[in-house]
């Protein structure tokens, strides 16, 4: 049975992908658990608190055992958590002698918690490489099209011409942001999470931080300097940073569906939907996923700040929470991630009709350009008013503006040399240069 639309067999396939989902499965979460019991048990025989023996043993166990979810089911529900039910079935697979030792010091929410901060782990490498990947694809489009005239659009207005290059670029400069707060990211959440029945690792006695260091180095995690059992904001941090970068892809996906409109055609998406009763209509499917899983996880982000109110050193009933809702905004963004590539490796853009709608506005796309001509020759309040009393014979005549202009007055405005469109793109060429000698730098770092 499918509870949400993220596990169900038939709309999976659209709000998922298979390499970040995976490491939500019942498997993924049982090995990383086990992953965890293991390392801490050779931690502590590094620092002489199990015999070596034992420690090898366990670490074996942990290795190869293979756990049934439906096996840990009755004592989660038991329990609240299902570490304990994996304790008990790790211990029956181990010499006798060697259970005892098993989970020593720990408390279930160590071994959850860590569990999940190595799943998280590879979840941000998955992520970080395709953030690269949707990067150089858009700083293709933006080297490419430098030069290309579009009508920018305010308020869903047209305004003035731009540079499709440089409208691919601002896409481009907030994905170079999300990468780039990565590496604080992962310095808040790659952290280890060990403390024991209430936080102080009383259990370990004087072993307590040389078992902390050794565990978080046989892992490959960071040791926080105190327990964050119910201080999350590190994960909260995380889950703000899907939530942007599920965000940004949103937001290419309106403006890919708003130049793929019919009447529009400045673009063309490739892959897309038919309909069941309409043979000539191609969907924009994938654009409308980047738009769904944002809002998903612009609401799912407030949900997961809900958990955050946790009560003194842990809590049942929040931590639950984040169960609910940090998965599904991890696997959220790489669906995202995965739609934007897929995109942007098919897309098409039509630079005529991009260049055929300004021409089309008769110069009124122009106006501002016009202002400023005119704004040499007289007070700017003046070619101001003359501008504008021009646009309205404009859309009533259907006269170009620079013909109504240049009728207008004596002015020694070039009104045919401005009505190229490629004259009015301003700073684009630099601001795109500044956005792509930035790609090469983070290039480098990386």
């Amino acid at each position: 049975m499918s509870l949400t639309a993220f596990d169900s067999l038939i709309t999976g396939s659209l709000l998922t992908d298979p390499d970040t989902a995976g490491l939500f499965g019942d498997d993924a979460i049982i090995r990383a658990m086990l992953e965890v019991e293991g390392a801490l048990a050779l931690a502590e025989a590094d620092c002489s608190l199990l015999p070596a023996e034992a420690a090898h043993g366990i670490s074996e166990a942990c290795n190869s055992l293979v756990i049934d979810p439906a096996t840990l089911a009755s004592g989660t529900a038991r329990d609240g958590v299902p570490v304990p039910a994996l304790v008990a079935e790790l211990r029956k697979a181990i010499d006798p002698d060697h259970a005892r030792f098993v989970h020593w010091g720990a408390t279930s929410q160590d071994i959850y918690d860590t569990g999940l901060v190595l799943r998280l782990k590879q979840a941000i490498k998955l992520h970080e490489t395709a953030l690269f990947e949707l990067a150089e694809q858009i700083a293709d489009l933006a080297d490419l099209h430098r030069e290309t005239p579009i009508a920018a659009r305010t308020r869903m207005q047209q305004a003035t011409p731009t540079s499709f290059g440089l409208k691919a670029a601002v896409w481009l400069s907030a994905l170079l942001r999300h990468l780039e707060r990565l590496e604080g990211i992962r310095s808040r959440v790659l952290l280890l999470s060990f403390g024991g029945a209430s936080g102080n690792l009383a259990a370990l006695g004087a072993h307590a931080l040389d078992v902390e260091s050794c565990l978080a180095e046989r892992l490959g995690l960071s040791v926080s300097p105190a327990p964050w059992h119910t201080m999350r904001d590190g994960l909260d941090d995380y889950a703000g940073w899907l939530s942007l970068v599920t965000a940004t892809l949103g937001k290419i996906g309106t403006d890919l569906i708003l130049l793929s409109q019919n009447e529009v055609a400045e673009v063309r998406l490739g892959g897309g939907g038919g309909s069941s009763t309409m043979p000539n209509k191609v969907n924009p499917v994938g654009a409308e996923a980047l738009i769904a899983l944002a809002r998903q996880n612009a609401g799912l982000l407030g949900t997961l700040h809900q958990a955050a109110l946790q009560e003194h050193e842990r809590s049942g009933a929040n931590w639950t929470l984040e169960w609910l809702t940090l998965p599904q905004m991890v696997v959220a963004t790489g669906a995202s991630l995965a739609h934007a590539n897929r995109l942007l490796g098919s897309l098409e853009v039509n630079t005529e009709v991009m260049r055929e709608t300004i021409v089309d506005s008769k110069g009124l796309m122009l106006a501002e350009a016009a202002t400023f001509a005119l704004a040499k020759h007289m007070p700017r309040p003046e070619a101001q008013a003359m501008v504008k009393e021009a646009c309205k014979i404009v859309t009533i005549s259907g006269l170009h503006l620079f013909d109504v202009l240049a009728e207008a007055g004596d002015a020694p405005v070039d009104w045919q040399a401005l009505k190229d469109p490629g004259q009015h793109m301003g700073a684009s060429d630099q601001m795109i240069d500044r956005v792509l000698e930035t790609f090469e730098s983070l290039k480098a770092k990386s």
